[in-house]
C-alpha cells in the first residue's frame, strides 16, 4: 500500500520506517526541511535504537522518502496517519492546534481527490477529538462526506521511547478505532504483516484505551513511590524488598512450569524519582483535564500527578541530610534524560533537581551518555549548570553524586571507583540502582525508599 505519515517525531518517524519495512511505500511529511533533509539522507533526527538502520534500508530499497508537500502525499497514497505533536497546556488540557491545521490541509487535498482514502488518527488525543474535531474539520475542507468518499480510524500508538522500534515491529496489540468497517478494513491491511492481537472497536473507545493504559502505569509508579516515601520513614525498612516482595505475589507474577513470568509491568511497580518522558505526564493530566469537563473529580489522577511532581525533592532531601547546607557544594548530576536509552528530557526528574539544587546555590555537573551540551533542549538548556565530559569528569573531586536515569554505563561505578574520584563518597540513588550490600559498608550510600536505622 502507499501510506503518508504527516508529522516525523518518535512517533510518526517510527510508524513511517516500521511500515516500509514490511513493504509499503511511505511518505513521512512534515514542515521542518533540515529534519526531511536529514531522513532523506538515512539520518534519524530522534535517538531511537536501531532506527538508524532501519531507515537506511527503507531508503536502499525506495520505499521511504520525506517530503514537506502534504497535498502531494495524499494524493498519491490511499492511507494517510496524522501523527502531530499534542503538547500540554498550562491547564492540562492538550494543545490541538497541530491537529486542527492537519486536518484541514488533508481535507483540502481529498477535496481534489477521487478515490477512497483512509485517515488515522495516531497522535495521542482525548476521547472526542477524533469524532467531533477531526472528522468535521476533514468534512468541512473536503466537502465530502465521512464514510463515503474517505473515512477515519483512530489508532493509538503504544511505544515505549528507546525501545519504540522494537514496539513496532513486535506489537502486543494493534488497537483500531474505526468510524465504519471500511476504514477499519483498509487500516487492518495495511497492519496484515503483523502478528498479534487486533481490537477494532470505536474511536472514543481507542482514544481512551491509549490514556487508561498510560494513567495505569502512571499510578503503578507514584503508588510505588508512595510506598517508598512512607518506608523512608520507617526504619529498617527498604521499599525494594517491600515492593520484591509484592512481586511474588502469584496473581501478579504466576509460576509457570515452575519458573516465575516475572511480567514487564512489574517494572512499573518500582518505586524511584518521579516518571517523565512525553507520554506519561502529559497523558495523565489530559485525562484528568478531560474527567473535569465531564464534571468529574478525577481524586486518583491527581493524587499520581502530585506524587510525582513532588518525589524528585525527596531526592534533595537525602541530598540535604547527607551534606547539610548545598550553597557551595559540588554534585554531580548522572542522567539527564527521563529515561535510559533517550535523549529525551521532557518533563525529567533531572530538571526540578537541577533547578533545586541551583536555588540552594550548589555548583551541579551534569553527565549523560547522550545528551550533551550539542542536543541539550530548553528547559535543561536554559538552566545553570555544567556539562561533563565523561563519567569520571562528572564525579571527580565532588561532594556528592546523585543518580538520576539508569543507564547501562552507569553499572561500572563502585565504591572503589568513586573514594578514586570524588572529594567525598557520598551516592544518593534515585532509582536504586544499585545493590545496597555493596555500597553500604564501603561510602555513604543512600537510596530513596531505604531506612538504614534499626527499630
Amino acid at each position: 500500500m502507499n501510506i503518508s505519515v504527516v508529522g516525523t517525531g518518535y512517533v510518526g518517524l517510527v510508524t513511517g520506517v516500521g511500515l516500509a519495512s514490511v513493504g509499503h511505500k511511505i511518505f513521512c511529511v512534515d514542515i521542518n526541511k533540515e529534519k526531511i533533509d536529514k531522513i532523506n539522507n538515512g539520518i534519524s533526527p530522534i535517538y531511537e535504537k536501531g532506527l538508524d538502520k532501519l531507515l537506511k534500508r527503507a531508503l536502499n530499497k525506495k520505499l521511504l522518502s520525506a517530503t514537506d508537500e502534504l497535498e502531494f502525499a495524499v494524493k498519491n497514497t490511499d492511507i494517510t496517519f496524522i501523527a502531530v505533536p499534542t503538547p500540554s497546556q498550562d491547564n492540562g488540557d492538550i494543545d490541538l492546534s497541530f491537529i486542527k491545521q492537519v486536518s484541514r490541509q488533508i481535507g483540502e487535498a481529498l477535496s481534489q481527490k477521487t478515490t477512497y482514502h483512509a485517515i488515522v488518527v495516531k497522535s495521542t488525543v482525548a476521547p472526542e477529538t477524533t469524532q467531533n474535531i477531526v472528522l468535521p474539520l476533514i468534512e468541512k475542507h473536503s466537502k465530502k462526506k465521512a464514510g463515503e468518499a474517505w473515512g477515519i480510524c483512530m489508532n493509538p500508538e503504544f511505544l515505549r521511547e528507546g525501545d519504540a522500534v522494537s514496539d513496532f515491529m513486535n506489537p502486543d496489540r494493534i488497537v483500531i478505532g474505526q468510524l465504519d468497517k471500511k476504514s477499519g478494513d483498509a487500516l487492518t491491511k495495511a497492519y496484515k504483516p503483523f502478528k498479534t492481537d487486533f481490537l477494532r472497536t470505536s474511536l472514543n473507545n481507542a482514544e481512551m484505551i491509549k490514556y487508561t493504559n498510560n494513567a495505569l502505569l502512571s499510578t503503578l509508579i507514584s503508588f510505588s513511590n508512595e510506598i517508598a516515601n512512607i518506608c523512608q520513614r520507617t526504619p529498617g525498612t527498604d521499599a525494594f524488598e517491600v515492593l520484591k516482595g509484592v512481586h511474588l505475589d502469584k496473581r501478579f507474577n504466576p509460576v509457570l512450569n515452575g519458573k516465575r513470568v516475572n511480567p514487564n509491568f512489574l517494572s512499573y511497580l518500582r518505586s524511584g524519582c518521579g516518571f517523565g518522558g512525553s507520554c506519561f505526564p502529559k497523558d495523565v493530566k489530559a485525562l484528568a483535564a478531560f474527567a473535569k469537563k465531564k464534571r468529574y473529580k478525577p481524586l486518583i489522577l491527581s493524587a499520581v500527578l502530585n506524587i510525582n511532581k513532588n518525589q524528585p525533592l525527596q531526592l534533595l532531601a537525602l541530598a540535604k541530610k547527607a551534606l547539610g547546607d548545598l550553597a557551595g557544594k559540588k554534585i554531580a548530576v548522572l542522567g539527564l534524560a527521563f529515561k535510559p536509552d533517550t535523549d529525551d528530557t521532557r518533563e525529567s526528574p533531572a530538571i526540578p533537581i537541577i533547578k533545586e539544587l541551583i536555588n540552594k546555590k550548589a555548583e551541579v555537573f551534569a553527565y549523560d551518555p547522550v545528551v550533551n551540551s550539542n542536543n541539550v533542549k530548553p528547559p535543561l538548556k536554559d538552566l545553570n549548570f555544567k556539562f561533563a565530559n565523561s563519567l569520571e569528569d562528572a564525579v571527580r573531586g565532588k561532594d556528592a553524586c546523585l543518580l538520576i536515569t539508569g543507564w547501562r554505563e552507569f553499572k561500572k561505578i563502585t565504591p572503589e571507583f568513586l573514594k578514586k574520584e570524588m572529594a567525598s563518597p557520598i551516592l544518593i540513588d534515585g532509582r536504586g540502582f544499585f545493590d545496597k550490600k555493596d555500597f553500604e559498608a564501603k561510602i555513604n550510600y543512600l537510596s530513596l525508599g531505604k531506612n538504614k536505622n534499626r527499630t
